[in-house]
């Protein structure tokens, strides 16, 4: 018997939704493992059954002590700054429609090295606390420079703003590099943090920036639609009523909040807001109001699975995980330049 076309609609608005319910659920299934393996895998390596005792009926074993006090703050802390590095990555690709744009295209890495470089260098301070504040100052203070020199003149275009972005880190680089060749003592301080590591943050100060990630996810995500026409061009999201110059300062925001509390948590760690919306679009599609939470799940079983395999390829070394994510995104890299699709936002 033949569908009615009310039926045929139907029928075509349930496959084109679950699609991506299903590979929401396969990238949560993927963080999930991701998470459990970066719980079991180290140099002490452990059960699944003994990752769960030590969770749910901790017991002061050295085992439990291992997830508890070290392990489980590093699954936290991947968590939090891959969410946010892939979810500002997916916003600054749509807004800018650039698809090698990422976090450190409004100079948001290098203002937040500067910050802690500097002030390493001038205070010799090593509060964690005090360096993941100064981080997220330097941060906020890149991108507002980057975002006054992108608007000056007839105001600010996607391609002022990179171009004015790629300055401003280049400058902010170009000091810290100054710094770190004069002085040995700033280097040893700040080179693991420089190099994008997961390993001995400090938790409690990381959860200080908590509050600016929740609130930069949520604006991400309630965006996500006006964010779909911006991306199909300007002209036409005028014409579908859609106000760009407030959709444009909105996702800056909200990728402001992102991209400072990951890097003010764990150092600028490269490709993760490259590579993961990329590979997200791929399997989900072009909608970002699904995009959005496929990054913010993505995001994070990307940085759980470089993080332990950093333990893994120099054991009993260890490889920091910015490391890892930059040999990782240099294919993917490849791939977005090579394949037509992917270009395709």
């Amino acid at each position: 018997m033949s569908l009615t076309f009310d039926q045929h609609q139907t029928a075509v608005g349930a496959s084109k939704v679950a699609r991506p319910i299903t590979m929401i659920l396969i990238l949560a299934a993927l963080m999930a493992l991701a998470a459990l393996a970066s719980l079991r895998i180290g140099s002490l390596p452990l059960s699944t059954g003994t990752v769960v005792e030590s969770l749910v009926a901790y017991d002061g074993s050295d085992e439990h002590l291992v997830v508890r006090t070290l392990r489980l703050p590093r699954v936290l802390l991947a968590i939090m700054a891959g969410a946010a590095l892939a979810v500002a990555g997916a916003l600054m690709q749509a807004v800018t429609r650039n698809p090698l744009a990422s976090p450190t295209i409004f100079g948001l890495n290098a203002g937040a090295a500067f910050a802690v470089v500097t002030l390493s260098f001038v205070a010799g301070l090593t509060s964690p606390l005090l360096l993941v504040l100064a981080a997220f100052a330097g941060a906020i203070g890149a991108v507002t420079l980057t975002y006054l020199i992108g608007s000056a003149g007839h105001g600010a275009t996607p391609v002022k703003l990179a171009l004015a972005g790629t300055v401003v880190g280049i400058l902010l680089s170009a000091w810290v590099s100054g710094i770190l060749i004069f002085d040995q003592q700033t280097l040893d301080e700040v080179r693991f943090w420089l190099a994008g590591s997961i390993a001995g943050q400090s938790l409690d100060a990381s959860l200080v920036t908590l509050p600016f990630l929740l609130l930069g996810l949520v604006l991400a995500i309630a965006i996500s639609h006006q964010v779909n026409a911006l991306n199909l061009g300007e002209e036409v999201a005028i014409a579908l009523g859609q106000n760009t110059a407030r959709i444009r300062l909105l996702a800056t925001l909200a990728t402001v909040l992102l991209c400072g509390a990951a890097v003010a948590a764990v150092g600028p760690i490269a490709f993760v807001g490259l590579a993961v919306p990329h590979l997200v679009r791929l399997l989900i599609g072009p909608d970002y109001r699904w995009i959005m939470p496929g990054c913010l799940l993505g995001g994070p079983a990307l940085l759980l699975a470089a993080d332990t395999l950093g333990r893994v390829v120099v054991s009993p070394g260890e490889l920091q995980a910015g490391i890892v994510t930059a040999l990782i995104g240099a294919p993917v890299l490849i791939l977005v330049v090579r394949r037509h699709k992917v270009m395709q936002l």
